[in-house]
């Protein structure tokens, strides 16, 4: 055997956020090409994904946003010397294709294209509670509550912006890339950037850990900088 072959032809199984999805679709082709190990990365809602790894579904690795790897590797669900950051991601605005853009270049401008807007949505994952403590701290919460329409865990903010189910949508950039029918009107300011960093790990169930270490020793690699920067987010 090569000494960089994977020890099992079966393919090692991930389960991850969707903010990663495109991301590391691509990574794992790659990882295969390179290794001739198979990869399957199921991407679902956070919350969900890090249920079911807490319910004991057998994953060889986890990627989630880092607080959220943290508390898998706290109660015991992830082993504590495999984690690896992997890319920092941040939001961006988008409105329906063909709707005029709002003004979003400072955090005045950004306040008020929300209050303007009829209906607007954010993910129900680390941005998106990031975005709603942002409302708070504007002190326009309670003004716009009726007009956020809450997009179910694992359904692309974007999505509903293209159908006109919203008319301003919040997500993280890599999520909106490649969706058809919205445009997309740049990231938030720095001001009020919201950066969410996503880790990955090894579970504590894992068999085939050498090969789980190899898979994540590729993806935090700088081989992996460029498709992180083509899926809109910043190599760590």
């Amino acid at each position: 055997m090569h000494p960089s072959a994977p020890s099992s032809s079966a393919p090692l199984n991930g389960i991850s956020s969707m903010a990663t999805r495109l991301l590391l679709g691509e990574l794992a082709a790659a990882h295969t090409a390179r290794s001739g190990q198979a990869v399957h990365i199921e991407s679902v809602g956070g919350v969900d994904a890090a249920r079911r790894v807490v319910a004991g579904e057998a994953f060889d690795v986890v990627v989630l946003a880092s607080d959220a790897i943290d508390k898998l590797v706290t109660t015991g669900h992830l082993r504590a010397d495999s984690k690896v950051d992997l890319v920092h991601s941040g939001v961006a605005v988008a409105v329906r294709a063909g709707t005029p853009p709002p003004d979003i270049s400072s955090e005045a401008a950004v306040r008020q294209a929300v209050l303007a807007a009829s209906t607007l949505a954010y993910s129900t994952g680390p941005s998106g509670v990031a975005l709603a403590e942002l409302f708070e701290r504007w002190g326009i919460a309670e003004q716009i509550k009726d007009r956020i329409v809450t997009a179910p865990p694992g359904v692309p903010v974007g999505s509903l912006v293209a159908s006109g189910a919203v008319a301003l949508g919040f997500q993280q950039l890599s999520e909106l890339l490649h969706v058809e029918g919205i445009a997309i009107v740049g990231p938030l300011p720095p001001a009020i950037q919201i950066t969410t960093t996503f880790s990955a790990a090894i579970t504590t169930a894992c068999t085939r850990v050498e090969d789980a270490r190899a898979l994540l020793a590729y993806m935090a690699s700088a081989d992996a900088a460029a498709a992180k920067r083509r899926q809109g987010m910043v190599p760590v």
